[in-house]
This record gives structure tokens, C-alpha cells and sequence, in this order.
């Protein structure tokens, strides 16, 4: 594949209508792209490391927390949680879709507690969470300061539109056969 200036990968293009063969920039927005979602995955990476350093420190007690003195406990401890939720908790929920439907949702917050004691299964020397509950009460805390941080740094896409109300009916003529209809 050629390569253009500042090493743009060039791709030829065959047009049917003039007959030739033209460079396309397909590979350069592919690369957009591909920048796009590594930006995206360090920045939900970013503020899931947070979210998990503020749900150790929250959480009263030392019923979580992380092995060590080091700083790689929580960068790994959030990169497994990452990891765990994009490909282990799709499938969870699938199989809790009645419990989620009848809960109303509410049966998500067992779900990430499960996965933050899976996590610390996983990671015994770096990451502890005593008991089911700690790890609830972390899923949780890590949920809320999730959310807040996604919707402060535009992690999101939601939108509130008011809409305008709609215009008022066109005023209906009366004629003589225009009233009341009486079936009988």
C-alpha cells in the first residue's frame, strides 16, 4: 500500500464512472478511529482507576483495600474490573434478565459486586474485599463516582431536549352537516 505525506496510507480506488483508479483515505479515518477508541479506553480506564481508589478509601473499615505499597494494585485492579465488565458481565445479565426485569434493575448492583469480589479473587496479592457486602457497598461507590465522572468529562451521551408543543389544530368550519351525530 503506498504511503503519502506524513504517512497516510493510501488505498486505490477504482471509480465505475471515470474509469480510474484514485487514492482513498479510508486507512487514515481508520486510524481516527483506532486513536478515537484507545482515547476512549484510557479515559474509562482513567476514571475507573479513580473510582476504585475512592471506594477503598470511602468504604469504613479495612474491609477493602489494596495489598502492598504499590502503585500498580489499583491501575491492575482496575484494569481486571474493566476487562471483567466488558466481557463477563454482558453474560450475567443475560442469565439475570428475569431477576433484572423483576428487580428493575436493582439486581445490576449484586452483579458488579460479584465481580469486584471476583476481582479480588483473581488478584490476591494486590486487591482484598472481605465479604460479599464490603463488595456491595464498593460496586456501589464505584457505580455512583462512575457515573458523576462520565457525565462531568463527556464520557456520555445524554441529552435532555425539551421539545415545543405542538401547533394547535386548524379551526374546523361548520356547515349544516357538521354537528352532533346520533346513531340509532
Amino acid at each position: 500500500m503506498p504511503v503519502g505525506p506524513a504517512g497516510a496510507q493510501f488505498a486505490a480506488c477504482y471509480s465505475g464512472t471515470t474509469g480510474a483508479f484514485s487514492p482513498s483515505l479510508d486507512s487514515a479515518k481508520e486510524m481516527s478511529n483506532d486513536t478515537q477508541r484507545t482515547r476512549r479506553f484510557l479515559k474509562t480506564w482513567a476514571i475507573n482507576t479513580l473510582a476504585v481508589l475512592l471506594a477503598v478509601n470511602i468504604v469504613p473499615g479495612d474491609k477493602i483495600h489494596f495489598l502492598g505499597n504499590t502503585y500498580l494494585a489499583p491501575i491492575l485492579t482496575a484494569l481486571i474490573l474493566g476487562i471483567l465488565n466488558a466481557f463477563i458481565r454482558p453474560i450475567l445479565m443475560l442469565l439475570a434478565l428475569p431477576l433484572l426485569i423483576f428487580t428493575l434493575g436493582l439486581f445490576t448492583l449484586v452483579i458488579n459486586a460479584l465481580l469486584l469480589r471476583l476481582v479480588a479473587l483473581l488478584l490476591p496479592n494486590f486487591f482484598y474485599v472481605q465479604n460479599f457486602w464490603a463488595a456491595f457497598l464498593g460496586a456501589l461507590i464505584i457505580s455512583v463516582i462512575s457515573v458523576a465522572l462520565n457525565v462531568l468529562t463527556g464520557g456520555t451521551q445524554v441529552s435532555v431536549r425539551r421539545r415545543p408543543p405542538p401547533p394547535p389544530p386548524p379551526p374546523r368550519k361548520s356547515g349544516p352537516g357538521d354537528g352532533p351525530v346520533i346513531d340509532v
